[in-house]
Parts: structure tokens; sequence; C-alpha cells
């Protein structure tokens, strides 16, 4: 189907649409840090291939407008605090060619209700993960989100342009090296050690083990939740490590991670961040595994997957249940050190 015979068909649902020269798009992504992440390669793709003026909106929870803020090709960020009703109004006024739903949920399709444009929707793939976790065999394809999000805009002749992921850090949440230890001056490691699941976080004690296996000053990152953990493996380990959870927003950790010679992170969004910056990220698996599809996205050069050996993996899609027994925090540390000081 040709560009011009899908604009034909959008506007059957908007007669009273302004007559403009541009494309107007909305891209739907609430939440979370790493998947809003994992959109940005499509939404550049969008801007840059298609013909004449394009103009690209996104809309998101307010909690996560930072992380495409910057984003130049971006025109807009909308952003709801529960409910996309908040701002229907707003989301008419537009008058948008096309929808891309790049989250796939009730929202998501409250939004294309209100908008009334041509939607293409990305596959969530539910019935394949759901087999994948509970046979740990992949009977049905699953593929990354990013090959997803692309195979729902494919009818616009859209396509993976291979540059990867997308961070812009705000000239004013870029950190200075002062604000850390005299000693890192020279090099050091950012280990991102959060997770929305307890599943995806490695014990603090194999945390302060593997730190100790480290020959590199040692940068935690993290948010408030993770500050008394950092803090105990501060003190456990030494000087070698300093706690930055919780003192940095997510620009400014992105910042941080961006001056680090690699990344160690468990799968949480501050390895994709980590990946869009083009890192070596070390990243590690526990109660989820790669194949589920959100795996690093063209990281750095030397990045490497380092995954527990449990043969219950993956326990659960998203990394809430079937960890408590501690097989899925079976990872060997000597491996992620040697990745690390390789």
């Amino acid at each position: 189907m040709h560009i011009g015979e899908i604009r034909g068909i959008s506007s059957v649902f908007h007669s009273f649409t302004v007559l403009s020269d541009s494309t107007r798009i909305l891209i739907v992504r609430f939440s979370s840090i790493g998947d809003i992440v994992l959109t940005t390669p499509i939404i550049r793709a969008l801007k840059k291939q298609l013909d004449g003026e394009v103009e690209i909106d996104l809309i998101t929870k307010t909690s996560f407008a930072s992380i495409v803020q910057s984003n130049p090709h971006i025109n807009e960020v909308i952003t709801i605090e529960k409910s996309v009703f908040e701002v229907d109004d707003r989301l008419k006024a537009k008058h948008y060619d096309y929808v891309v739903d790049l989250h796939s949920n009730i929202r998501s399709r409250q939004v294309k209700r209100i908008i009334k444009a041509l939607d293409f929707t990305v596959n969530k793939r539910n019935l394949a993960k759901w087999i994948y976790v509970n046979t740990k065999r992949e009977w049905l394809t699953i593929e990354h989100f990013v090959k997803r999000c692309f195979d729902s805009v494919s009818p616009l002749g859209i396509v993976d342009d291979r540059q990867g992921l997308d961070y812009f850090i705000p000239e004013n949440d870029r950190v200075g090296l002062s604000v850390l230890p005299t000693h890192f001056a020279s090099g050091y490691i950012a280990y991102a050690i959060g997770g929305q699941m307890p599943g995806k976080i490695l014990p603090t004690e194999k945390i302060i083990a593997l730190c100790q296996k480290i020959n590199a000053p040692i940068l935690l990152l993290g948010g408030s939740d993770d500050a008394d953990r950092g803090q105990a493996i501060a003190d456990q380990v030494g000087p070698r490590v300093w706690n930055g959870c919780g003192q940095f927003n997510l620009n400014q950790s992105a910042s941080l991670i961006d001056q680090a010679k690699c990344v160690i992170s468990h799968d949480t969004g501050l390895m994709h961040i980590a990946a869009a910056l083009k890192k070596k990220v070390i990243s590690l698996w526990f109660a989820t595994t790669p194949q589920i599809g959100f795996a690093p996205w063209m990281p750095g050069e030397g990045s490497v997957m380092i995954e527990a050996d449990c043969k219950k993996r993956p326990t659960s899609k998203l990394g809430n249940r079937g960890y408590v027994d501690g097989c899925v925090f079976n990872i060997n540390l000597d491996s992620i050190a040697e990745a690390v000081n390789d």
C-alpha cells in the first residue's frame, strides 16, 4: 500500500480536519523507562523516512516525560497522570493522521477511540511469551520489542535504519565528574543495581562479592528505593565503591553513564539508556531472559549478556515470581568481573 493510499484511508476519519501540508502522528507509550527508550528508533525513522513535513507527538505518563523531552524528533510530549480523558480535548484538536500504538493496552485503545485516525499497533506476542515462560521453549516467535514496533509501522514504508536507540541528555542535566570522589576521574564502572521486580535484582551479598572482584572504581546508580542497599554495598566494599543511588535524576544518571568506561546493569531502564549511549553494557539476567524481547538493542562494542544458571528461567514475564528459592541468582560472578575488567 502506498503512502498516498494510506492517507486516503485516514481521511475517512478526518472529514473535518483542517488542511495541512504536514503529516501528524501520535506515538502512544505510557511507561516505563526502558520501554519508552526502546520506541526511539521508530520515532526517528518516522520523522526521517516519511515524505514532507512530519510532526510527531508522544503521549506518556507525566513521570516519564523527561525521557523524551529533549528528543529533537518529537514536536510535543503530551502527559497524563492517570487517565487519557485528562487530555481528550487536546488530542481531538490536534487532528492526527496516524496513531502509532506502541503500548497496546486499555489506555492506548481509549486514545485511538478519541482520535479516530488510522492506527498501527505493536503485537505484544502475549501468547508466545506465556508459552515460553511456562514451557521454557520458544514454540512461537517472540522477537525483540523494537523489531515488533518496526513491523507495526511497515505499512507506512518505514524500515529500521540500524542506528540503534536515542537518548538526548539536556545540557542542564549534564553532570561533571567533580561530583564523584577524586579517584574516579581516571575512569569508573557504572553499576545500575535496581530493577522493577525482585527477580531482576541480584541479592546485596552477591553485589558486594562482585564489586570486590572488579579492578576499578564503581559508581552505583539507581533510584531512592535503592539508596539504602547501595550504601550497604559501599560500606562493605570500601572507597572503591561510591553510592549514587537516589542522588541524581534520570537524565543526570544518564550523564554519568555516558562518562563511564562500561556499565553493569540488571534488566532495567538504565540498561536501555546505556545501550542508547553506545556504552559497553554487561547486562545480568535472573528471573527474566533476553528472549522475552527486551535485550539491549545495539549497545556499544564489547557488550555481553550474562545469564544465571537455572533451569527454571524464565520464571515469569516480569521477574515478579519464582525467585524466592534463589536459583535464578546462580550467576557466575567471575565471568561478570572478567567481562568488566577486559
